[in-house]
């Protein structure tokens, strides 16, 4: 088969308590909210995205921040979202814009995929509503409409968001999962433990595959030490895609296990 190439798109950052990629950094269970915290331990962790040109079509997983944070980002996200995720945007650095530099138009993208709808993953898809399709699990299109507090309906009102149903796999924390083609190369593996319908996006070709995290994992150290995130919905569950990720990590035919908000992950192409 053709080659698969995976760029890694830098759509700007977010602040944050450190609480909220590692939630043993206090005793303290809502400490990554903001509450009652300190501005002086703010941490800024990178916000990416990712373009998947596939021989069948170009993906984009996840959207990153609206351009609508750089002139007034507590309108856009609200006070509370605001106090909790501080969004940071240069200029260009908007998902369509990155899209832009590589001469692609939202409307020429196949598929958008969502890993969750977290604000800093979802607050983009206003920029790319005319792609063909936009999709998340079935478990987080759930969850959105739960009316919970961390989901800002806002950001895909206008937006035709459909979903997708996950199947038994062979691979995935709980062998279950999408395959966007029907060949093996694009999964979508359930993931949950950080929201209902967290989503890893393995893919594979030629003996090798990559991971995109979504927010299962905010570093290596997240999986190789088993540390949880400040956000999550289950412990149990979070423990259980950790471990797959872990375990996925160290196989040889894995070339990159990339995370959303990892400082080590940096733009590049990756091609399998």
């Amino acid at each position: 088969m053709n080659n698969i190439k995976v760029h890694i798109l830098n759509c700007g950052e977010v602040g944050v308590d450190p609480a909220v990629p590692f939630r043993d950094v206090s005793k303290n269970p809502i400490a990554y909210t903001g509450i009652g915290r300190s501005k002086k331990l703010r941490i800024w962790l990178p916000v990416t995205a990712y373009l998947i040109e596939h021989p069948n079509g170009k993906i984009l997983i996840d959207t990153g921040w609206h351009s609508d944070v750089r002139t007034n980002p507590i309108k856009h996200l609200s006070p509370l979202l605001y106090m909790a995720s501080k969004p940071k945007l240069l200029e260009e650095e908007a998902v369509n814009e990155q899209l832009k530099k590589l001469n692609i138009q939202t409307k020429d993208l196949d598929y958008v995929f969502v890993t969750h709808m977290d604000c800093d993953h979802s607050s983009g898809l206003g920029l790319v509503k005319d792609a063909n399709k936009i999709m998340i699990s079935e478990e987080e299109m759930k969850a959105i409409n739960k009316g919970n507090v961390r989901y800002a309906k806002r950001f895909w009102n206008g937006v035709n968001v459909e979903s997708f149903k996950m199947d038994k796999l062979e691979y995935g924390p709980f062998n279950r999962g999408y395959d966007v083609f029907g060949d093996g190369t694009i999964l979508l593996l359930d993931a949950k433990g950080h929201t209902e319908g967290n989503i890893v996006v393995m893919v594979k070709n030629n003996n090798k595959f990559i991971l995109l995290t979504g927010d299962c994992g905010y570093a290596k150290d997240s999986w190789e030490n088993l540390r949880m995130p400040g956000p999550l919905v289950n412990k149990d569950d979070m423990i259980t895609s950790l471990k797959w990720v872990k375990n996925m990590a160290h196989k040889k035919e894995c070339v990159g296990v990339f995370a959303t908000h990892d400082p080590d992950v940096k733009e590049k192409i990756v091609i399998l």
